[in-house]
């Protein structure tokens, strides 16, 4: 009896293999036949799944966003059972910089992307912007909750200071992409931001 093949975990096999390929050599230099190589599948079968380039790329994008999700929602457990507004914004923060391989690959091809949207059609005319657009909410929704419980300084604009603390981290992390600062050096920038951010323990009881 032919063995069943699971199609979800083909495609995201084929996804693996496209971040794998993106994080050595840059997504503007990989193919579908590099992608095929990486998997340890035809050509033929990578095109079975994806008809086009661009649709590898759009779901190779989906399958990074959700690795990402993964990243800080265990980084969201491991600051323990009832974490505040402030460690649920430094899980978010902390997960998206490049601090170890798996999170080097993410930020650089993610970046990728966002360059490769610039000038590729296809991938501009999807919601790229969407997922970024979501995190720039949730940020702003936890300070919001942290206002509501008076832990924040007197005057600070939420939607504002996500929006900034979110580009902050991005640059940061190409930063460390680039060699320009280790991991400590941003996480230590971050943690100024926030303390400028979030009231003392003696200011706030």
């Amino acid at each position: 009896m032919p063995k069943r093949v699971d199609h979800t975990e083909r495609r995201t096999e084929i996804a693996e293999a496209l971040v794998r390929v993106a994080g050595r050599r840059g997504l503007h230099a990989v193919g579908m036949r590099d992608v095929a190589a990486e998997a340890g599948v035809s050509l033929r079968l990578v095109q079975y799944y994806f008809e086009t380039k661009e649709k590898l790329l759009l779901f190779g994008l989906e399958h990074l966003t959700e690795r990402f999700g993964e990243r800080a929602s265990a980084r969201v457990q491991a600051a323990g059972d009832s974490p505040g507004p402030r460690e649920m914004i430094e899980a978010l923060l902390m997960a998206a910089l490049p601090t170890d391989e798996d999170s080097r690959t993410f930020h650089f091809v993610y970046t990728s992307y966002a360059v490769l949207a610039v000038t590729d059609q296809a991938l501009a005319a999807q919601p790229f912007i969407k997922n970024p657009d979501a995190a720039e909410d949730a940020v702003t929704q936890l300070l919001r909750q942290a206002q509501e419980a008076a832990l924040l300084e007197p005057g600070v604009d939420a939607q504002l200071e996500a929006a900034g603390l979110l580009a902050m981290s991005a640059g940061l992390g190409t930063s460390i992409l680039v060699g320009q600062r280790s991991p400590e050096s941003a996480i230590a920038v971050l943690d100024h931001r926030l303390d400028r951010i979030f009231r003392t323990g003696d200011a706030a009881s």
